[in-house]
Formats: C-alpha cells, structure tokens, sequence
C-alpha cells in the first residue's frame, strides 16, 4: 500500500514537472503569417503592422509561469535596449486561463511596457508551433523567421551564459546573417485550450 501511494505521488510529481518547466521543439518555421490580436485594452494589432521595423520580436508569454517572470526584467530591458533602435517587440499570451484582466493586471505590477497580446483559443501558439513562455520568434518585415528560441541559457540571471536573443538582434542590426537562427527554448508549457 505504501509502495503504491508512493508510485502515484512520483507519477504526479512527474506530470507536475513535465507540464510547468519543458523544452520547446526545434521546429523553427521559415516564414509565418500575419495574424491580428488584441492587447489587454482591447485594441487589435496585426503582425504587418510592425512591417517597417528592422525586425519584430514576438515573446509568447505568461503571467504565472515561473520561467516567464524570472525573465520579465530582461524582456523589459530588451525592449527598452532595442526598441528604440527600430526593432518592434510583441508579447503573446496563448495561456486559456490567463485572462487580459490578468495580463493587464501582470504587466503594470512587473513594470512591462511592451505591447502584450492575448493570443485567445491559442491560434498563433498553434500556427507558430510555440510550446513554451518564454519562447521568440524574431520575424522581418517579409515574416520570415531569422531567429527562434531562447532569451538566453538560463532561468537565473547571475548564470547567464550565452545571451541569444541579444546576439541575434546585433547580428541583425548590424545587417548580418544570424549565426545561431535557432536554440532549445524552456520554460512552462502553454495551457491551450
């Protein structure tokens, strides 16, 4: 009987972990689509709005996701690093219990200024084959794909390695080819509907 319990709590312990800290694939597309959402007041946005930056980074997000938050200072200092270099920054939010209320709510206590969308019935999650937050997609103005994965190599910020995302938008800005177009991203799955 206890060997019994003790097999269920490991098997639930298991599933537990699975679902809160994965590994998004490598299945990195060339080109994706446009697509319209609405951010958390409401106002829709579309991908091809953003055509005449340098380049769009998409950051599919979570508002309770360990992973997600430990990142929020980074994603914020990107932002605020690149944005003002013509590079377009989009959070997506595919989350099915996550509501924009909550996203709102997330975003002003975390000091997040760029614009988060509410990916609702996880269409562009699915489209894009996202399976994490934090996980990027850094598109062109063509929406095609020059980067997808990883912020950087770890979840706590003093063991920080390799910053990816950082060496893909130079690479960018400074007109090059991205060298690394695509890492393991982690983090907790997103709940789809």
């Amino acid at each position: 009987m206890v060997l019994r319990k003790f097999i269920s709590l490991l098997a639930i312990l298991f599933i537990f972990s699975q679902s809160i800290f994965a590994c998004a694939n490598y299945n990195s597309p060339d080109k994706i689509k446009n697509f319209t959402l609405p951010d958390f007041n409401g106002k829709e946005h579309s991908l091809s709005d953003y055509k005449n930056s340098i380049a769009t980074v998409i950051i599919f997000v979570a508002t309770e996701c360990p992973v997600s938050n430990a990142y929020n200072t980074r994603m914020e200092d990107l932002f605020k690093e690149y944005g003002t270099k013509g590079i377009s920054f989009l959070g997506i939010n595919s989350n099915k219990a996550e509501s924009s209320e909550k996203i709102k709510e997330h975003a002003e206590e975390n000091g997040l200024t760029f614009t988060i969308l509410k990916d609702k019935n996880n269409v562009v999650a699915d489209e894009l084959d996202a399976s994490v937050t934090p996980e990027v997609y850094v598109v062109n103005g063509n929406y095609d794909v020059l980067y997808h994965g990883r912020i950087d190599n770890s979840k706590n910020e003093e063991d920080v390695v390799t910053q990816d995302l950082k060496n893909a938008l130079d690479e960018i800005l400074s007109g090059k080819e991205v060298t690394n177009k695509a890492t393991k991203a982690f983090g907790c799955s997103i709940k789809r509907v």
